[in-house]
């Protein structure tokens, strides 16, 4: 965190000739649909259950909202020890942690198959694999526990989360459940040492003879992700395989490193986590500066945050390493140490996440002697080896003091556990934090205070015939359930907070344990800009907003008076029309996965004047396989179509998270770059181009410029931000100025969508930005395909957009100004930019398709 960077169900086949089909996602409960939908089979409890754990768990939910299961821990009644054997894998001199005198990845496994055949106290389970297909590690220690203890532990774990006010009065929890605290390693790959200061503890305890450690063991489970990223961890690389950071990833869950630790902590409720980090110096301890997420009982986590960090403080310090002696600079805790610029707002974070399962006390520690990036190439392996063990033996001495911490406050931490559920479960409000509410942590002002009023409910419509929500509204629900948020199904029509809803709407009510999850997931957000001059990262992340569902808030004290039956997964949302033709909407990025399927398998699928796609009756069977797998909707339609559907294959000059949502949408994807094109390319079986990053027409060679301008006298680009603008200048393409607006600001917008526009026309009202761009001096034909909102003369919604100090670059500024703009270049290629980040790290689902959309109007003549 150191370094700020900005199943298929089968469609009988005589159904074709004549009866609606109706495909429900597998092991999802069907839901009243629109009324041309047909007849539907309703699924009886019993079938559900035939179904198997997926449909009871909520695994299905994930499976169709994140593409994987994951590997389920919770509602395990075995004993401990576990004993798994781990697979053993091949030793890779490459891994960039032997240079440091650290544990290479491939070494892990057999520690820990030797520590399971040593000790009883020791367990390994497999929390899942990584991007790069590595297994991750789950070790457990604790002392024996029979089938029948391992049972009764569950149910308290159960009872704590579902029932808290049961549980506050319940004397068993209070004398003999087990308090889990959960430690995260690694998950930058590059800050290697918290993995070898774990492994480390787990085989201290394994064999430990003394009374403390007995009892400790008695009295509490200790959790450790031994390696959140493998991949980095042999790469050397802060990302996961796939280029993702996956310290930023928490809410949107898109990397299955971070699908694992989600169901680690929904499955093992740890009060205490720590995540370990590199490098501040002196060593970073958490609690953060503000401002701090509103949606959390921040209350009891800051009283026992603070506590557990002076520990931690204590216990590093006493090491003894000195600035002259070391470089090693005393502890810092930002709440006490720091102004603003290290802030707990946002979800993304490891241990920002876990107070919304239950944690009440969380912390990024950053240890602090630098050995990756230029460091790990420039210095002496003899000094990199010291300083990694310094950094181990500093993190080594933080879990520990957050270990007796935990055991020694065992009782209060469940309690504090207990009571955050309650709250949320008896909609009670939030208690401010202040130096009365929250004794023994001095310090605390008004700007610490952040509350937010919780509705009384959420409402996402059923999708129908001419709404964009069905599918989305399924995406939304499946992840909520799989963030283990509460979502039920209203058995009937009803009305709430003065609108109409039909049978088959999802429901959120918010007394319920993790309201603050589910708040964090739904809510709009709030515009902090004024609050403070700093933020650490993103601001703002409505998935409400930016998932392209319609979500309702129904105000504090209004009621939803309806039937209704909690849900584990989403209602299954694919149709395909008995007859005719049929049209496609492209407002979603599984309606372009469907696409981009049929133009791979030769189905010849044309443009509507309204920017669906029409595809014959005739590939009703590729529909209907298409409608089981995505979850979308084929429905009639008269249509002829004003001009093909080509398969577009894209060059693109892109992050990360931009690629990952390309490919997840079906796009064909050759990555370019400035050096790539300098190197030699073939433009041949290119349609379009994509410039968001590492492609400056100005750096090119001759030969490379010339090809390029070869192909963009037929085909065309899209461009994304400060670096498709500047490529678009360069090359002297579209008739556009961009304006850059402030480049720290960042958040969820307003904007307009113009009527008929290929490229956003039927987009979500809001969209994301992150250093905004604008578009003026529009040369004539350059289309305006969507302006920055003008209400009230702010387009930001929530998030954190302040004016340059110079008074430019604000959000007034941008209001009402061009935010897509298109048109053709002088070349002759079509061309679209984007001053927005409809793709950032692949978050904004529901604003996908408008790169899609730009990609086929840019891959033609």
């Amino acid at each position: 965190m150191a370094v700020r960077i900005p199943r298929p169900v089968l469609v009988a086949t005589a159904a074709l000739a004549g009866a609606a089909l109706i495909v429900p996602a597998s092991g999802a409960q069907a839901v009243p649909g629109p009324k041309d939908d047909g007849p539907k089979h309703e699924r009886t409890d019993r079938e559900r259950e035939l179904r198997g754990p997926a449909a009871r768990t909520g695994a299905g939910a994930a499976e169709r909202a994140l593409g994987d299961t994951g590997v389920r821990h919770g509602g395990r009644t075995d004993g401990f020890p576990r004993r798994t054997r781990l697979k053993e894998p091949a030793a890779d001199p490459a891994d960039k942690s032997i240079k440091l005198g650290l544990t290479p990845y491939h070494a892990i496994a057999p520690k820990l198959n030797r520590l399971q055949q040593q000790s009883d106290r020791v367990s390994v389970e497999l929390a899942g694999k990584s991007a790069g297909g590595h297994d991750l590690y789950l070790v457990t220690v604790t002392a024996p526990e029979s089938r029948r203890e391992a049972g009764r532990q569950e149910r308290m774990r159960e009872l704590i989360e579902n029932s808290p006010a049961k549980a506050a009065k319940d004397r068993e929890i209070k004398a003999e459940y087990k308090t889990p605290l959960f430690v995260n390693n690694n998950i930058h790959g590059n800050e290697w040492e918290g993995t070898d200061a774990s492994l480390k503890l787990i085989s201290e305890l394994a064999s430990a003879k003394d009374a403390k450690t007995r009892k400790l063991l008695d009295e509490n489970r200790l959790y450790f992700n031994v390696t959140a990223n493998p991949d980095g961890r042999i790469a050397g690389t802060r990302a996961n395989s796939n280029g993702f950071d996956i310290n930023r990833d928490f809410i949107t869950a898109t990397q299955p490193e971070a699908r694992a630790i989600r169901q680690i902590a929904i499955d093992k409720q740890p009060a205490v986590m720590l995540d370990l980090h590199g490098y501040v110096n002196g060593t970073l301890i958490e609690p953060t500066t503000p401002p701090h997420g509103e949606n959390y009982e921040y209350d009891l986590f800051l009283k026992n945050s603070y506590a557990n960090a002076l520990g931690m403080e204590a216990a590093v310090n006493a090491l003894g390493y000195t600035p002259a002696k070391d470089g090693v600079d005393p502890a810092v805790i930002p709440f006490r140490d720091q102004k603003e610029g290290w802030d707990d707002w946002p979800p993304i974070f490891t241990p920002q996440y876990l107070p919304f399962q239950g944690a009440v006390a969380t912390h990024t520690i950053e240890i602090p002697l630098q050995v990756n990036n230029e460091e790990y190439d420039s210095r002496p392996v003899a000094e990199l080896r010291r300083r990694s063990a310094i950094n181990t033996d500093i993190a080594g001495a933080a879990i520990k003091a957050a270990v007796n911490y935990t055991a020694t406050h065992r009782s209060s931490l469940i309690a504090d556990q207990i009571e955050t559920f309650r709250r949320g479960a008896a909609g009670a409000a939030q208690v401010p934090v202040s130096e009365e509410t929250v004794p023994g942590v001095p310090g605390i002002g008004p700007e610490d205070v952040y509350t937010t009023e919780f509705p009384s409910a959420y409402v996402i419509p059923a999708g129908g015939e001419g709404q964009r929500s069905g599918v989305a509204a399924a995406r939304l629900v499946d992840h909520l359930v799989a963030n283990d948020v509460r979502v039920e199904r209203a058995l009937r029509a009803f009305r709430a907070g003065g609108k109409s809803y039909p049978a088959g709407s999802y429901v959120v009510d918010m007394k319920q344990p993790k309201r603050g999850m589910a708040n964090v997931i739904l809510a709009d957000g709030r515009d902090i800009s004024a609050d403070v001059s700093a933020m650490y990262d993103i601001s703002g992340w409505s998935l409400g907003l930016l998932w392209g569902a319609s979500v309702d808030r129904v105000a504090k004290g209004g009621t939803v008076d309806v039937p209704r039956r909690t849900v584990h997964a989403a209602s299954g949302t694919g149709y395909v029309a008995p007859a005719g033709d049929l049209r496609l909407r492209l407002d979603d990025p599984k309606e372009i996965s469907a696409l981009n399927a049929l133009l791979a398998d030769g189905v010849r699928v044309r443009r509507a004047a309204d920017g669906t796609a029409v595809v014959p009756g005739s590939a009703r069977r590729q529909a209907v396989r298409l409608a089981d797998r995505f979850g979308v909707a084929f429905h009639t339609t008269r249509a002829q179509g004003v001009a093909p559907v080509e398969r577009t294959r894209v060059a693109a000059a892109v992050s990360s998270g931009e690629l990952f949502a390309l490919r997840e949408m079906g796009f064909d994807v050759t990555p370019v770059s400035t050096g790539v094109l300098n190197a030699g390319f073939d433009w041949k079986g290119v349609d379009a181009l994509y410039v968001s990053a590492d492609l400056a027409y100005g750096k090119l060679n001759a030969a490379a410029r010339a090809g390029l301008d070869a192909f963009l006298k037929e085909h065309g680009v899209v461009g994304l931000g400060g670096a498709g603008a500047k490529f678009n200048a360069d090359a002297k393409l579209l008739a556009a100025t961009a304006v850059a607006g402030n480049g720290d600001a960042n958040g969820v917008v307003r904007v307009d969508n113009a009527a008929g526009s290929a490229v956003t026309g039927g987009a979500p009202a809001h969209t994301f930005v992150f250093s905004p761009l604008w578009f003026s001096g529009l040369g004539t034909g350059v289309r305006v395909d969507q302006s920055y909102g003008k209400a009230g003369g702010n387009p930001l919604v929530s998030g954190h957009w302040r004016a340059n100090e110079n008074g430019t670059g604000g959000p007034k500024d941008a209001a009402g100004q061009p935010a897509v703009v298109s048109g053709r270049s002088a070349q002759g290629g079509r061309v679209v930019l984007f001053g927005t980040q409809p793709l950032f790290r692949a978050h904004p689902k529901g604003e996908f398709a408008q790169v899609a959309r730009a990609l086929y109007v840019t891959s033609g003549a």
